[in-house]
């Protein structure tokens, strides 16, 4: 990697969920089409409680049609893979990155960056140990390889990606406090329950995005700020 070599690092920020995938297509859209960006990742928080469905999830249940209708929950499509996440009291990421950096950006070089900066707050996590599964109404149902679960089994964080022309997205929620009444029901199973961890999501946040900066000296990153503005120039269709 040569010096020239950039990284874009966003601010965290509490956007709807049609928002956040729109900035999230746009983030995979400068790093196809800018030769000098290599990498961004975000991290961000959701306004309201959300459903996220994967992009192959083609139906979903009549009960989660009701608690949209209810206003109970709001649904929005990703463009990456996986079953349905909820959105609510925990952390998002989303990294993007070229094809050619995958040996050092996979799922296994991301999973040792979590497994070793929740390691450093006192969380010991460990990789699912599926390495295949049809897709399941509820992403935390399963845990595959790219998946890491808590000392106590619980599914603490589950990935998916999105491929396009040359570059990655890939989507990561990492469970922190979700809510135990929408979790069941949605799924109809008790939600995991919340990390110890003493610390707020901000605090995380913050650790994550110091250990992810450590050691990578050949790469300049450029911190950039999420407003009003910058969203008005961007839409995502949720179909």
């Amino acid at each position: 990697m040569g010096i020239e070599n950039q990284a874009l690092i966003y601010s965290t920020n509490n956007l709807s969920g049609t928002d956040q995938m729109a900035l999230d297509l746009n983030s995979l859209d400068q790093t196809i089409l800018n030769p000098e960006i290599i990498l961004t990742l975000r991290f961000y928080y959701w306004s309201g409680d959300w459903l996220s469905i994967g992009y192959h999830q083609k139906e979903i249940p009549i009960h989660w049609e009701k608690l949209l209708s209810s206003g109970e929950i709001n649904i929005v499509r990703r463009p990456s893979g996986g079953g349905a996440v909820l959105h609510s009291g925990g952390i998002t990421y989303a990294l993007t990155f070229k094809k050619t950096y995958y040996k050092y950006l996979s799922y296994e070089m991301v999973n040792n960056w979590l497994i070793r900066s929740f390691r450093e707050l006192g969380l010991n996590l460990q990789n699912g140990n599926l390495r295949k599964s049809q897709i399941k109404t509820n992403c935390f149902g399963t845990s595959l390889i790219s998946d890491l679960i808590d000392q106590d089994g619980f599914k603490r964080i589950g990935s998916a990606q999105y491929r396009k022309k040359g570059a990655f997205l890939q989507h990561g929620e990492i469970q922190t406090n979700p809510s135990k009444d929408l979790w069941f029901k949605l799924f109809k199973e008790e939600a995991p329950p919340k990390i110890n961890l003493a610390l707020t999501n901000d605090e995380i946040v913050q650790h994550l995005r110091n250990s992810f900066l450590k050691n990578k000296k050949n790469i300049k990153f450029k911190n950039i700020a999420i407003n009003n503005k910058i969203l008005k120039n961007f839409h995502y269709s949720n179909s």
